[in-house]
Formats: structure tokens, sequence, C-alpha cells
């Protein structure tokens, strides 16, 4: 989905918000490392206490101030779930639901003793295919449980017309991270690799066939062409050049080897006149590779992906097999996960936002949601006056980006409508894996209930358990889960300075991911509709170009330098969320004035220290790796020594000199907000 987000990846879950603000400090001092030197390295002065004391767990890659909440959050949820898995719940309840589908993942000595049992029936679904012509069906079937096929198809909005939802084709079908593993000389030693582990998960699955070897090395091959026909992550970050909605004939066209009537009339879309096909060049490739290639090593590929998707849910050696590639070669992690965290990760997204309704109306203040709504009007009135402070926009411009800031959509804690399980049937007495299939057959019709119809903009991208936040272009919306709002992102208990440092930068940040290279190019309804002069375009795109330059000259490890193009919307806004807080901080401070000095520090340094804190974390060198070349967020240690360089606020607060390391000419800082 085309969906803006801040920060993490895996939901975490929030269990007592107000014990936990009670009894955490406003800002712990102990988290600095008062040898460092501010201007030299802000990072380790504001963060090297907490490294110090938090040093890298064996099952993380990376262990951060919100992994270390996640510790806490996850033991009180095992609690509460291990409950409803006990009780004998009415058959149908959600408790039954989230109780069963726990306990089953749990049942180690059934999934072991099953072996690769539960998904006989599924690798001879594929066996039974006798030609290309039944490919477009196994597709269309192979999405519904949740099994990756050589393209991605998902119902979400219409960039051009974002009240109405359409059907979209984009790139997919890859194994490893990113089109560059496949085709960096960097990478070679991951794709062999990764053809070990295929070969070892093809002998799992059928020891006895003297192909799992050749057929490992065809997988990496087809993936491989896929992937060289595959936009680069940068071009994936220009709207306009991902979208091209055509009718369902031109498509055949484009890509005559594949039946796309048959395949849309097997999803359960009859009918269908057109669609957008978010990049054309892998649809041509996919194409090309069912016409090319045997359909013997076609099953081949799709085995695979069954084995892969399916390998968490099966017994030891399929997991651990997973884990040692995906966890230790691509991440460096030493260990996997306790069985009880993975198996809770499935059944929060099984039953997401069951487990999240539960959770709010035991867990989620209402005095949080009223405090977080006026700190996110304060912000919004500190940006719309950072916008008509602008010296570089022109009034018409201003006038369009005031418009579409006052129509932002804000939703707090949790959605108004709760999703409805009923349909959900989860049974103990069907395996792990054929519950997980079924759990992806439900979503896959909720999903396809919204095609051709008008988008739900009540509807929410993520649970309210989830510590994230996010900037929805197509509904012009910023969104802020329950669990987001406690230490050390907003602390009730804390003074402004620390909230509106670290939360209030959250605030500002997804606000300005409406006006960053990508949010810039909707409107205020989510239309990809161009409402900037040429002359302001072309003065952003200089602006946004410093920051680009800013970032690629860091060096993140050894000779790895940061990618400033891929990462460019997140630092715009960590930047633009910077300026905006603070602003928003210095008006707070004048309503509301703080001591003079709270733990030795004036407001303002208490600010810039609270949103150092929230990027406090430890990281393994392999890990470092594939964030620079996976994530379009910059790493924390450079959302903290990246960023503040270019805060002029930063420099004030803590007398930085030009004789600093970190300092940067006033006229050669990079600001676009």
């Amino acid at each position: 989905m085309k969906k803006i987000t801040f920060s993490l990846t895996v939901p975490i879950l929030a269990m007592a918000m107000n014990t936990l603000a009670q009894q955490t400090p406003a800002f712990n001092v102990s988290n600095l490392d008062k040898s460092a030197v501010p201007g030299v390295d802000f990072y380790q002065y504001s963060c090297g206490g907490w490294m110090k004391n938090n040093p890298l767990k064996a099952e993380y890659a990376r262990f951060a101030t919100f992994d270390k909440l996640g510790e806490e959050n996850r033991e009180q949820l095992k609690g509460l779930i291990e409950e409803l898995s006990k009780k004998n719940n009415p058959q149908g309840s959600v408790a039954q639901k989230i109780g069963t589908i726990y306990a089953l993942g749990m049942n180690d000595k059934k999934l072991n003793l099953d072996g690769f049992a539960p998904i006989r029936e599924d690798l001879a679904r594929i066996k039974a295919i006798k030609s290309k012509s039944e490919l477009p069906a196994y597709f269309a079937h192979s999405l519904k449980i949740g099994v990756g096929i050589p393209f991605n198809f998902f119902i979400y909005a219409d960039d051009m017309n974002s009240s109405m939802n359409i059907a979209h084709i984009a790139q997919g079908g890859l194994s490893l991270p990113d089109r560059d593993y496949y085709v960096s000389d960097a990478n070679a030693n991951i794709r062999k690799e990764f053809v070990k582990f295929v070969t070892t998960m093809f002998n799992l699955a059928d020891k006895a066939n003297p192909n799992n070897a050749k057929n490992a090395e065809m997988v990496l091959k087809i993936e491989t062409q896929l992937a060289k026909a595959h936009f680069t992550k940068e071009a994936l970050r220009d709207p306009q050049k991902n979208y091209h909605k055509i009718e369902v004939s031109a498509l055949q066209k484009e890509a005559p080897n594949f039946d796309w009537t048959a395949f849309f009339n097997a999803v359960g879309l009859t009918n269908l006149k057109d669609l957008n096909v978010a990049q054309l060049e892998p649809a041509r490739e996919v194409s090309t590779i069912l016409n090319s290639y045997t359909l013997a090593e076609i099953k081949a590929y799709l085995t695979w992906h069954l084995l892969n998707n399916s390998a968490s849910y099966l017994n030891d050696a399929a997991e651990n097999a997973n884990f040692d590639f995906y966890g230790k070669t691509l991440s460096g992690k030493q260990e996997n996960k306790p069985r009880w965290k993975r198996v809770l990760d499935t059944t929060n997204g099984v039953l997401g936002e069951a487990i999240g309704q539960m959770y709010v109306e035991k867990y989620f203040p209402a005095e949080s949601k009223a405090k977080m709504l006026k700190l996110v009007n304060n912000l919004k009135i500190a940006l719309g006056e950072r916008i008509q402070g602008l010296e570089w926009m022109s009034d018409v411009t201003k006038k369009k980006a005031e418009e579409k800031l006052a129509a932002f959509r804000v939703k707090i804690g949790y959605p108004d409508k709760w999703r409805d399980y009923s349909k959900l049937n989860i049974d103990g007495k069907v395996s792990y894996w054929g519950n997980v299939k079924r759990a992806s057959e439900f979503e896959f019709d909720y999903m396809l209930s919204k095609a051709n119809k008008p988008v739900d903009k009540d509807e929410w991208l993520m649970t309210p358990q989830t510590v994230n936040a996010y900037y929805n272009p197509a509904t012009n919306e910023i969104c802020f889960p329950a669990a987001i709002l406690q230490p050390p992102f907003f602390n009730p208990n804390a003074d402004d300075a620390i909230n509106y440092g670290a939360i209030g930068v959250v605030i500002g940040h997804e606000m300005t991911h409406g006006f960053d290279d990508q949010g810039r190019q909707y409107d205020k309804e989510g239309n990809l509709n161009d409402w900037w002069t040429k002359e302001d375009a072309d003065k952003f795109t200089a602006r946004a170009k410093a920051l680009v330059d800013h970032y690629s000259k860091i060096v993140v490890l050894d000779t790895l330098h940061a990618n400033g193009e891929f990462t460019l919307g997140e630092n715009i806004a960590d930047q633009g969320g910077l300026q905006v807080a603070f602003a928003a901080f210095q008006k707070a401070l004048k309503e509301n004035p703080q001591p003079e000095k709270i733990d030795g520090f004036t407001p303002e340094q208490r600010f810039f220290l609270g949103y150092a804190t929230v990027w406090a974390g430890n990281i393994r060198d392999k890990e470092i790796i594939r964030r620079t070349q996976t994530d379009p967020h910059s790493l924390g240690k450079w959302r903290v020594n990246g960023a503040l360089p270019n805060i002029d606020a930063w420099y004030a607060a803590f007398n930085i000199t030009p004789d600093s390391p970190m300092y940067i000419a006033p006229e050669k800082r990079a600001v676009v907000w």
C-alpha cells in the first residue's frame, strides 16, 4: 500500500500505559554519556549511557528504546493471551480464536511431529498443475492463502481518484529484501547463501528429489530476472512513475503470455475493466518468464514460495533454516526469538484489531487522547505559521498548502468502528498452518470486498497496539495508534520540553510527510495532482537536493554511505518535525513557563535530549548494511547526528560553535520546511 510510516515495522503491544508512565521519569540522566561532547557526537552524548546499559541481546539485530519497551509490553500481553488459551471459551468467540491460534503455535511437540504434513496438500496442488493455462487460477489461489507469486495484487485507492478503490498490480515475487541483492556484486555471498537455504528447504520437504539443488539455482535465476526488471527503490518513491491506469485488454497486450482475465476472474473480480499497473516493465517481465521457462521450472519457483511462506508455521527444522538465513545471514542475529514471542506476533497479525479492542478497553486512558488532540492542534498551528513564513514559496502555493494542512484527518488511539471477525473460523482441530491460511483468506476476502467501492476513510492501516504512526497521502490523514502514546514517546507526567521533543516531533514528522517529496504531489483530497507553481516546485527540489547531498555524505559503516535519495522523504519529515515541534514548544513555553533548568538542562536542551532519546539503540554491522539497503528511514544515530546540524535552535541550545565537527555554516544548512 502507498503509505508513509514512521520508524517501526514490528507491532509492539503496550499493556499498562498508565503504570508505565507513572514509573518512567520524564528524562533519565543516566541515558547520557557526559564524557562525550555535544558538538562532536550528539548521539553519543545524549544516548551513550543508554547504549552502555542496554547491550544487544542475542535475538536482536538492533535493540533500541522502543525494542526495550516492546520487551516489557510483550510480557504483559503474554499473560493476557495465555489465560485466554487455557479457558474453555465459547466456540466462535474472539477469545476462543485468540486462545486457539496461540495454543496451536505454542504446541511445538505437535508441530515437530507433523513436520511438513500440513503443507502436503498445498505441495500436491502445485504438482498437479498440468499446463501453463492453469497458472492464472493457481496464482489467484496462492495469493488468497498468503503465498507469493511473481507479482503483487491488492485493492487500494485510485491515485487519480482517491475516493474510489481500484485493483492494483505491482512488482513482486522476490525472496530477498530488494532488487540490489540480486544484481549487486557486494551481495554475491548472500546469493550463495540464499541458494543453500533454498536447497535446504527443498531437502526438508522432499529429500528424495535429486533435483533440489538444481531447482534452488533455478529459483535464484528466475528471481534475478524478475529483479532486473524491477524499479529501483529510489524510482519506487516517485508516485508519477508508479501510476499506469489501463484496461485489462491493454495489459493483455503488454504482457501477453499470461491470461489476465482468467486470473482476475479466479481472484473474484469478474468483468474487471481497468486497473493500475504500478510498474509496467516488471509485468512484461512476468510474461516473458512464463513464456521462456518450462512448467517444471515455474513450479519449482512456486514450490519454493510455498515453503518460504509456510516455514514459520511448521516444525523446528523449517523455522530454524528460515532464521539461519533471514535472521543470521541477513541481519546478524545470534539466536531466534523465543517461541512465545514468535507465536504472539502471529496471533497479533491474525486478530490484530480484536486484540486491539481488548487492549484499549482496559489500558488506554482517555486523557492521553485528549492531550494528544491538543498537541496535534498546536503542531498544526505551528506548521501553518512556518508555511506562511517561508521566504522561498509564493503566496499561490502557500494558500494551497494551507488548504491541505487544514484538511488533515487526525486519528488518535483507536478506530471508531472495529473489525468484525465473526467469519474467521479458527479451529483447534486444524493445523497451525491451516489456520494461518484461513486467516489469509479472510483478509483477502476483506480486501476484495472493497473493490470498485468508495474508500472507507475511517479505516485504520495500523492496529491500536502498534508502536508506530503514519501519514496516508490517499486520505490525507495522520494516525497515532494508542501504543505510541507512552514513554519514551509520550509521558503525561513529563514537562513540555520532553514531550514536544519526542511525541511532538513524531506529530510534526507525520504532518511534514504531507509535504515531503512524495506527499507534496497529492492534493488536499488525496489525489495525485500538481498543485505547485513550477517556480516553487523547482525551489523545493533544490532544497531537497541539499538534504540528499547532506545525508549521502554520511559514512554509516566502513566505506558504506547512507542513501540520501532513498531516505529523502523520511529525512524531510525529521527535519520538518523538529522545526515545527520546536516552534510549537516555544509557544507552549510562553503560555506555561518551565523552570530555568531541570536535571541541569534548560527547556531547549531538554527538547533536543527528549528527541535524541527516542533513537537510542545498539545495532549489529549486518543490520546496518541491511537497513541501509532496504529501509527508507535513516539509521537511529543519523536521525540525530544527521538531522540536528540543520536545525538552528540546536546550535543555540548547546552552544555549538564553528570549531565543532558537527557544525554547518548557516548558509549551508539544508532547510526545506
